[in-house]
């Protein structure tokens, strides 16, 4: 990395950022592991990133959308399932998906499949705190009404997408 790079990231707002796998923060459900890489406070809110990897067969995230933020999608292993408006699509190893804020968009592995999956938030969205509420509600440790309480603060809303209940149920 040159001097002109790491002068770039401090004049940006934050020091440069590297989260080595090993001491990575991993957040859980029964179905996946999410490593969190870097939130908006360490990126001075230009991206927030997280990996998952999602057993065969596991249900990612409902539809929703983001307003402030678009949200890229780059498989790096199995294959993903998305619903992006009313299309589903199956992306596999090596494909890339960029969603515009405003737009509903849904995942979860493709059927028979796997997925390992890099996420990136830009803007930088404050996800690390609602990955880790969504492994306490999955956990039973906290109510599923907190998720539908902070969808302001994460940026995260939920909607119903019937071709999305459709293919999970067609399935499942």
């Amino acid at each position: 990395m040159s001097s002109d790079n790491i002068t770039n990231a401090a004049n940006a707002g934050f020091d440069t950022v590297l989260t080595r796998g090993a001491n990575a923060e991993t957040a859980s459900d029964p179905s996946s592991v999410m490593t969190l890489l870097a939130d908006s406070d360490t990126t001075g809110g230009l991206l927030t990133s997280y990996r998952s990897t999602f057993a065969r067969g596991a249900v990612g995230a409902p539809a929703h959308f983001h307003t402030r933020a678009a949200e890229l999608f780059y498989v790096i292993d199995g294959a993903l399932r998305v619903l992006v408006d009313e299309e589903i699509t199956v992306l596999n190893a090596g494909d890339f998906l960029l969603v515009p804020p405003n737009t509903p968009h849904a995942f979860a592995a493709a059927p028979g499949h796997e997925a390992d999956v890099l996420f990136a938030f830009t803007p930088g969205l404050a996800r690390f705190d609602y990955l880790r509420l969504l492994g306490r509600v999955m956990r039973g440790e906290a109510s599923p009404q907190e998720i539908k309480d902070s969808s302001e603060r994460f940026d995260n809303h939920y909607v119903d997408s019937p071709v999305w209940r459709n293919a999970l149920n067609a399935t499942h």
